[in-house]
């Protein structure tokens, strides 16, 4: 007989510990697990363990609403980060519903036992066992830990020195004194370059395309005066809609005016690093603003080594991998030591899972996501999917609760099963509307949003928490049995 648990919650990062947290508050009648592939807590911020590793959002926002930030940066670094999420696991007692090694590779729905069967290989022992659940809670994050997307480069093999992607740093990788070239323009890439810039004899950030890039300030200094003034949660509250109400400013500007708000970025930039610099060519992508996601650096800190000479800026396409470095199409020779490809993320949908209903497969990209959190004909399984325009967490928390609000209304009805069902009349839509090149290369694994609610995702954190915290539970589009 399979252990059976109420709810299984899969993953151990920032959404999954965040589930556990609302759970264990909101649904205290609930037996529950968090099932955890690899040996320890954190996901993206205990995986990622390259230089300057951070976060890319404001920590008001990308913190828990039940939890302060506390530190003084805003933007903080990755190692900060995992400290505040093992004293949350610390401080409400998680870490005994954890399960590490246990990774989720099939789940089986069955309307007769309203319950899913959950197999789980042990990557420790790589042995396997199953458990049941009543509902099933994706918290696993949305690109795959084993590899990043590393594109393979004509010459590559003829490089005398190292090629590393940033998702499979290692404390042995040197660059203090070398010529390094990072491949890439987005979150990851404008994070190395000024960290590595530090010891390196000089870094090029080698792009195809530019990238919107916005320096913020590290330490919020609005943040910090209401700390001085206010109790923290006070302080933390008021920061925290201070930043999503500027987000979501920001980001309708981008989308309703963004001629105007390229030349406030443009502006914004100038300032930072001269009249010299050919801002048209290196940092003005052909997209609007948010189109693909902004990249912020805090403090300028790009900019500064741009000025400082440490660091600098090509945009070329590859020839060719040489024996000393790159051959660009230009003519022009980038010499190296090292190479960092910071090529992007390999999207993995729902963790890779094997699921079935009633023995029928079921594939993401034939269903449509209910408010981004649920599948049509699926039942009672959510997903835990963040904003592309904001925090992550600020939706992962928003889900959350509504699973706890969905349990608790099927429990006072005696409802076992809860199910959207799509209807006809509702056309369909890719499920992320952003450009970047991640997306598009997952588009056909990713299930579709509709065009009008409940099937819409709206990726506006104001609207959702009138759709998700505040409105009635059950709709039209929900089936209780």
């Amino acid at each position: 007989m399979a252990e059976h648990l109420d709810v299984l919650v899969v993953g151990a990062g920032i959404s999954g510990i965040g589930a556990g947290y609302y759970l264990q508050a909101r649904c205290p009648d609930r037996s529950f697990a968090i099932l955890e592939a690899r040996h320890t807590i954190g996901g993206t911020w205990d995986l990622f363990r390259y230089p300057g590793i951070r976060s890319d959002s404001d920590m008001h926002t990308l913190g828990y609403s039940f939890r302060p930030w506390t530190e003084e940066k805003s933007i903080a670094d990755g190692p900060s980060i995992l400290t505040y999420l093992h004293d949350t696991v610390a401080e409400y007692d998680l870490e005994r519903h954890i399960r590490f090694h246990h990774k989720v590779i099939r789940a089986r729905w069955t309307s007769s036992d309203a319950r899913w069967l959950v197999d789980v290989e042990h990557t420790d022992t790589k042995e396997t066992s199953q458990l049941s659940c009543n509902f099933l809670f994706m918290c696993s994050g949305y690109y795959n830990y084993e590899r990043g997307h590393a594109p393979e480069f004509p010459g590559q093999a003829d490089f005398a020195g190292r090629i590393v992607h940033p998702q499979q740093w290692t404390d042995d990788i040197g660059y203090a004194g070398k010529k390094v070239v990072v491949i890439g323009s987005g979150a990851t890439a404008v994070t190395l370059v000024p960290e590595l810039a530090k010891k390196a004899a000089h870094v090029t950030m080698l792009q195809r395309s530019p990238t919107y890039i916005v320096s913020v300030p590290a330490v919020d200094p609005i943040a910090k005066w209401l700390r001085r003034k206010l109790p923290v949660e006070t302080a933390y509250k008021i920061t925290r809609w201070k930043n999503v109400l500027m987000q979501t400013f920001l980001y309708e500007l981008s989308q309703r005016a963004p001629d105007r708000m390229r030349k406030l970025i443009k502006k914004s930039q100038r300032k930072l690093i001269g009249e010299d610099f050919d801002l048209d060519t290196h940092f003005t992508p052909s997209y609007g603003p948010w189109d693909q996601r902004v990249c912020l650096v805090p403090d300028a800190d790009l900019f500064e080594a741009l000025n400082a000479g440490t660091a600098s800026v090509v945009t070329d396409h590859i020839d060719r991998f040489t024996a000393t470095g790159i051959q660009l199409r230009s003519g022009e020779h980038l010499d190296a030591d090292l190479i960092v490809t910071a090529t992007g993320l390999e999207l993995l949908f729902l963790a890779g899972l094997d699921l079935s209903v009633d023995g029928k497969p079921v594939k993401p990209a034939d269903t449509m996501t209910y408010k981004a959190m649920m599948f049509s004909d699926v039942p009672n399984l959510a997903l835990s999917f963040g904003y592309t325009n904001a925090s992550w967490t600020l939706k992962s928390d928003l889900t959350a609760e509504y699973v706890c609000r969905l349990l608790n209304h099927m429990g006072k009805r005696g409802y076992n099963t809860c199910v959207p069902r799509r209807d006809a009349g509702v056309k369909q839509a890719p499920f992320l509307n952003l450009s970047s090149g991640y997306i598009k290369r997952a588009e056909q694994q990713m299930p579709k949003q509709g065009t009008k609610a409940p099937w819409r995702s709206y990726q506006n954190y104001l609207l959702d928490v009138l759709t998700i915290r505040v409105s009635r539970l059950a709709d039209s589009a929900l089936e209780f049995s």
